[in-house]
């Protein structure tokens, strides 16, 4: 499962619905997403890909503190 955070929207998505497989970098995986978002993959560049223990992935903004 893929969860997303975009622009304050949430979404769960299969992994196999965006293509996305074992070994993938987090710059591929970002394009898939972004390709799911129909955005430009550059407005996920400074999105965090968050690996799971699970295999779960999680694609969210950079948590910003202070």
């Amino acid at each position: 499962m893929v969860h997303i955070r975009f622009e304050g929207r949430s979404v769960d998505v299969a992994k196999t619905q965006l293509g996305i497989v074992g070994g993938m970098n987090d710059v591929a995986v970002k394009e898939r997403v972004a390709r799911h978002l129909d955005v430009n993959s550059d407005r996920l560049c400074t999105y965090i890909v968050d690996r799971r223990p699970s295999g779960d992935l999680i694609i969210r903004p950079e948590a910003v503190y202070g």
